[in-house]
């Protein structure tokens, strides 16, 4: 039997399936949602852990698909978990009305464009339940369904949409509809981010409140994001309302993967020996007492390695949007932020408060709102909880090494952005007169500024003199060119041999208990690298006259500079 695909771009459940790709059986979602018995259930959890390919799921096996000349659905499941549970759950397969609602495309940058997209969105499930047109016999209600269809109605007429939708369907099959929304929170933290959030929330509140509080038409609602948004901003008045986030145990194996289930991945590729890889840079999520892979990214790693076994990991996860979290994280900090953030880049862990209920426009009011945005869209993980009084306190550690990579990728921009915005003219003009004192003095003040984990790393420091050395104008920087008998760290030179050369040779140590580090000593020894080794030699012969030599040893936040003669041919 041929080895089934990866579902590499598939999240649709019913393309996955009949593609024959390699599906992690998560139907027993199915059994749970109905032994519960909630009319509406909101689950949140972070980008890409399967929200979509559940929702798809869920309408694959509810929907009675003969009115819209669909195919019948009940051969998908042939085989999976939900159809060995028994016939009291496949009794459920195929037997409603169900309207399907996806937000995730309504990010634009704009109000308007937006709300168009929305309104596209729910005109395209009006179509697809076109069936129902010819049944209804009253015509202000057909009148109202083909201007909705038609993407003609008024921002009033799309905001109650849903339930009429679901009056419709209820009439023509007879049976209460399931309403199925994903990404639900999409359009707000897109309206939060470019500015026209109140806009939005003015539109999708009427329009989950109508579709979902006091529906006489609905048997069940389903609406899954990234995000709780407070009841009080969006789900206003919906007592009924079942949320189930990270925190809670209920349906906490159906998002993400279990280990037993990324040992079957792996074994049915033969890739068992990755198994540690994997566990270190794609596990830690801990959703209520399940711990969990990330999805995507361990089916993208494997992927990778079925075609270069030796591909290294990396991250894949692609919220790039959400990325830009932790950057505002680095922009809001305080000291005592920053210490907390240094701390968890440490392996370290941090104690914040819960908040649950947040919404957008309130992420920034403090860092404790801003740390459990954090948590909630999965870049933390709750290692501990414990009570205060009344409230719950959480402690946080970063999940694997892929959000480690994210965390570092970011500090690191921002600091680089940071170095772009000084002055570097006095550093300039020093540097080029061999004032090692006053070079030494502005590298110290850039310390200061960066947070400590970087200073942990030695392309740390290299990386910051690049980006330094990068703005002196009329120069050429090189890194680790291969010069006289080796490769001095960094080499800038004038465009005219006129003009000055620099050889930078950078040591780093790493400070130990109660160990006094001679940075004056490392200094030395750079500078006799740059002589034993030659470094110049090859900038003489392009007939540069005047090479400064810099020895620079950094720890921690503090720096010594040394230079040595200016040399003359």
């Amino acid at each position: 039997m041929a080895t089934k695909k990866l579902p590499i771009g598939e999240e649709f459940f019913d393309s996955l399936i009949e593609g024959n790709y390699y599906y992690v059986d998560k139907t027993l979602f199915i059994r749970d949602i109905l032994d519960k018995g909630v009319k509406f259930t909101l689950c949140t959890r972070p980008r890409r852990f399967g929200k979509t390919l559940n929702q798809t799921m869920l309408k694959n096996f509810f929907e009675d698909t003969a009115p819209i000349g669909g195919k019948d659905t009940r051969s998908l499941f042939n085989g999976l978990k939900i159809e060995s549970a028994g016939d009291e759950y496949m009794k459920h397969q195929g037997k409603y009305p169900v309207i399907f609602l996806s937000f995730k495309d309504a990010k634009h940058n704009t109000y308007e464009k937006s709300y168009n997209m929305l309104k596209e969105t729910i005109a395209n499930e009006f179509k697809r339940h076109a069936y129902v047109f010819n049944s209804i016999t009253d015509s202000d209600d057909k009148e109202k369904f083909e201007k909705l269809r038609t993407r003609k109605g008024t921002e009033e007429d799309y905001a109650s949409s849903i339930k009429f939708l679901c009056q419709c369907l209820e009439e023509y099959h007879g049976k209460k509809t399931i309403i199925l929304i994903d990404e639900y929170d999409v359009p707000l933290e897109n309206a939060w981010s470019q500015k026209f959030y109140l806009d939005m929330i003015g539109f999708v509140r009427p329009l989950m409140s109508s579709a979902l509080k006091g529906n006489e038409h609905l048997q069940l609602a389903v609406v899954t994001g990234c995000l709780r948004i407070s009841k009080e901003s969006i789900f206003t008045g919906l007592n009924n309302l079942d949320v189930i986030s990270i925190l809670d145990k209920y349906y906490s194996e159906y998002f993400g993967f279990t280990q037993i289930e990324v040992d079957a991945m792996l074994e049915y590729y033969d890739l068992m020996n990755k198994r540690e890889i994997v566990r270190e840079w794609y596990n830690g999520y801990l959703f209520g007492n399940a711990e969990v892979y990330n999805p995507w990214s361990s089916i993208q790693v494997i992927s990778k390695w079925l075609a270069d076994i030796n591909e290294l990991p990396k991250p894949h996860w692609a919220n790039t949007s959400n990325n830009d979290i932790v950057r505002q994280l680095l922009e809001n900090s305080n000291a005592g932020a920053r210490a907390e953030l240094e701390t968890l880049m440490s392996g370290g862990v941090i104690s914040k408060r819960l908040h649950e209920d947040i919404t957008y426009d309130e992420i920034y009011n403090d860092m404790d709102n801003l740390w459990n945005f954090l948590f909630f869209t999965g870049y933390l993980k709750k290692v501990g909880e414990r009570r205060e009084g009344l409230h719950t306190i959480l402690e946080l550690s970063i999940p694997n090494l892929e959000i480690q990579y994210i965390y570092e990728t970011k500090i690191q921009n921002w600091f680089n952005e940071k170095i772009k915005e000084r002055d570097f003219s006095q550093f300039f003009e020093s540097l080029l007169s061999g004032n090692a004192e006053a070079v030494k003095d502005e590298l110290n003040q850039c310390l200061l500024k960066s947070i400590s984990y970087l200073d942990g790393q030695e392309d740390f420091y290299h990386g910051m003199m690049l980006g330094i050395l990068f703005r002196l104008e009329d120069y050429i920087v090189k890194s680790n060119r291969e010069t006289g008998y080796g490769r001095c760290d960094i080499v800038a030179r004038h465009g005219s041999s006129r003009g000055k050369a620099i050889l930078i040779e950078c040591k780093w140590t790493r400070k130990k208990s109660e160990q006094a580090v001679d940075l004056q000593k490392e200094c030395d020894d750079a500078l006799k690298q740059i002589e034993d080794n030659q470094y110049a030699r090859e900038l003489k012969s392009e007939n540069y006259t005047e090479i400064l030599k810099y020895g620079i040893a950094f720890c921690g936040k503090y720096c010594e500079v040394k230079t040595a003669n200016i040399e003359s041919n």
